[in-house]
């Protein structure tokens, strides 16, 4: 038996997850989207959405497991590439840590996968799936709610207004969140000063599936294996208000050999570089993710630094606990908006959470000084942590999201 429709407000990749997870829960959902989605009829890279752009996701392995119980992996895989090391590493500094994934008895430590494809797949299976009401290019104007209800009112692209209720809401419109707003949900927020560099490259030598964490003067670089033995993804946070002197054509050149200098001969000689784009960073933290008849869910409840990965799979860990707790309400024939129930799930997740930002945000702020002594701790850390037994099954462990 379907039970009542549960309204999600955001269609990025955090709600068409959660969408596509409700519906096999046998769960029916209407997703409202502001903005309009491309057509995919092409069958080349699909194109690029406020969503799915040109950032790259590392899927942890509990992220992979989550796409395998709901039959995606399959279409995924075809897009995406397993880490099977991670080398990390500082400029100018003598520490570094390796992890390798045969050491620590797993297939990969994650696969990395282009948000475009990522999205495209997603919302393929969205369209196939009966149980998903979509409705793209819509925007919200008002959120409301008492003990027995949320009601939410959209106006349609052709300016048609609709006023829809649910006993659930789940609030996934992003980091400036309107039903955050609306709720009276307060925010603290962190400026990092920081802008990330966001493109694909060639290099020379071929990535073998080894992901690089390099710590630099200018910001933390990552370099990650793509599709294509040569093609690799660049997240390089730099300076805000610096970020002109990498973006546009007329600095391919000038990109390249910054990240040449930057990484040295690992990658061998970095010969392309595609199309740049930046995006500021922040850290946004919601006061409450429950608020009666309401969840806010991906970054409408915390948005972090991407220095270590883990935004969006922190994100899916969200999603898949949620969904726990719904289909045991289901099977209870209870009300799946309780806000007792939500409240339970809020409490639930806050362990898991606040280590993943304390832990992003630790490692931006402690390599962003250049402090002597600081960079003598930090690779004299870098170091113990390739050479001490037991850590690194421990933080490996926590970075494939496998101890949340």
């Amino acid at each position: 038996m379907v039970q009542e429709q549960v309204i999600i407000v955001g269609g990025g990749m955090v709600g068409l997850s959660l969408a596509l997870m409700l519906a096999k829960a046998n769960i029916a959902v209407k997703l409202i989207e502001a903005i309009k989605y491309p057509d995919y009829q092409s069958t080349e890279l699909a194109p690029y959405h406020s969503s799915f752009d040109a950032r790259n996701t590392a899927l942890s392995r509990r992220s992979v497991q989550i796409y395998q119980a709901l039959g995606l992996w399959e279409a995924l895989q075809q897009h995406a590439t397993p880490i099977l090391q991670v080398h990390i590493t500082e400029e100018g500094g003598f520490g570094k840590a390796r992890l390798v994934a045969d050491q620590e008895k797993v297939e990969s430590f994650g696969q990395v996968i282009e948000n475009a494809w990522l999205g495209r797949v997603l919302l393929t299976q969205v369209h196939a799936q009966p149980l998903i009401e979509l409705i793209d290019a819509a925007t919200v104007t008002e959120l409301s709610q008492d003990q027995q209800q949320v009601q939410l009112r959209f106006h349609t692209a052709d300016g048609e207004s609709q006023t829809i209720n649910s006993k659930l809401l789940i609030a996934a419109d992003g980091r400036d969140s309107f039903c955050r707003q609306a709720l009276g949900v307060g925010v603290d927020v962190h400026d990092y000063d920081q802008v990330a560099i966001v493109t694909a490259v060639e290099t020379s030598k071929p990535h073998q599936q080894v992901g690089f964490e390099r710590f630099s003067v200018k910001g933390p670089l990552a370099l990650l294996p793509l599709p294509g033995a040569y093609r690799r993804s660049v997240v390089w946070p730099v300076k805000k208000g610096t970020e002109q002197e990498w973006l546009g054509e007329e600095n391919d050149q000038h990109f390249l050999d910054a990240l040449q200098q930057t990484y040295g001969d690992r990658a061998g000689k970095f010969v392309k570089t595609g199309k740049r784009y930046s995006f500021p960073l922040s850290q946004v933290l919601a006061d409450q993710q429950a608020v009666g008849r309401v969840v806010l869910m991906g970054n409408a409840a915390h948005t972090i630094h991407p220095v270590a990965g883990q935004g969006f799979n922190l994100c899916l860990r969200d999603a898949d606990v949620l969904l726990r707790y719904l289909t045991e309400q289901q099977q209870r024939n209870q009300d799946l908006g309780d806000p007792a129930l939500l409240k339970a799930y809020e409490q639930a997740r806050l362990s898991d959470q606040r280590r993943v930002i304390k832990f992003c945000d630790a490692v931006v702020r402690g390599f962003s000084h250049s402090h002597p002594a600081l960079k003598l701790l930090r690779n004299t850390g870098l170091l113990a942590f390739d050479m001490i037994p037991g850590i690194k099954p421990l933080i490996a462990n926590y970075a494939m999201g496998l101890k949340a």
